[in-house]
């Protein structure tokens, strides 16, 4: 099992930065399948670069909403866009990243890390160079040639956001990725996202039903219920997990846990 000292201790390796962030832009929009309409009449705007985390109870649309942004649902009504330009399906300039790792259990973390850069044609010499400096730069160095199932839960999911990121992607679109981890590693998990993120551009989008997650990772919070986005707020700073005295973020806190019916 990895932990959050084995993270923070992470070769800080330099790596190949991703593009810049997008904006991604929903208006009046409705979302789920035809005849199971999940969301409706929601505006939202993810500016570029910024971390958006998503709230909400069990079943009320968040990664229906992920889906949406990923291309992967077309929308029931209203209009989808990224940079302004209609958003018509997938595309590597948006990557997701599952709670399940979704890695392939037949090839290494490095080759797992080297997928996307092969299939955007990346020359072998320097998709395994970039694959490495990934790795290195989430704690993964040594571990580059072991395949999936002799590694923790943790590793894989830092071997996750590493072929994420290698393929130079302007937004992530995170489902619940640290949901099945033990306390211990999530919160590393936690730190690692913001240390990696750093400086990359690139815009996120987390969906998380854990509300003190959402607060410590976001710059802004979306809460959905009742089949609606119900609001977005923004998150004080600066980022501090301990910060349960402020009296913006309790506020907050309040406000977001209320949302939930908790």
């Amino acid at each position: 099992m990895s932990t959050s000292s084995e993270i923070s201790t992470a070769t800080a390796a330099e790596a190949p930065p991703t593009a810049r962030g997008t904006r991604l832009t929903l208006t009046d929009a409705g979302l789920g399948r035809p005849g199971a309409p999940v969301l409706s009449g929601v505006d939202l705007d993810v500016v570029p670069g910024e971390i958006l985390t998503v709230v909400g109870s069990s079943g009320c649309g968040k990664s229906t909403l992920l889906r949406t942004l990923a291309g992967l649902l077309p929308l029931l009504t209203g209009e989808i866009t990224q940079d302004g330009r209609p958003l018509t399906g997938p595309s590597a300039e948006r990557a997701l990243v599952f709670q399940e790792d979704a890695l392939l259990p037949w090839r290494t973390l490095r080759a797992n890390v080297e997928l996307p850069l092969a299939i955007a044609g990346t020359p072998r010499a320097a998709r395994r160079t970039q694959a490495e400096s990934w790795l290195a730069r989430v704690g993964l160095a040594d571990q580059a040639r072991q395949l999936p199932h002799h590694v923790s839960g943790g590793q894989r999911q830092r071997a996750q956001l590493a072929r994420a990121l290698a393929g130079r992607p302007r937004a992530v679109l995170m489902d619940e990725p640290f949901g099945a981890l033990d306390a211990q590693t999530r919160a590393g998990m936690q730190d690692l996202l913001v240390e990696v993120l750093h400086g990359t551009g690139a815009t996120v989008v987390f969906v998380t039903h854990d509300v003190d997650e959402a607060l410590y990772l976001g710059d802004r919070v979306a809460l959905l219920g009742a089949g609606r986005l119900t609001a977005v707020r923004d998150i004080p700073r600066p980022r501090d997990r301990t910060a349960h005295d402020d009296p913006a973020r309790a506020a907050l806190r309040r406000e977001v846990l209320t949302s939930l019916g908790t």
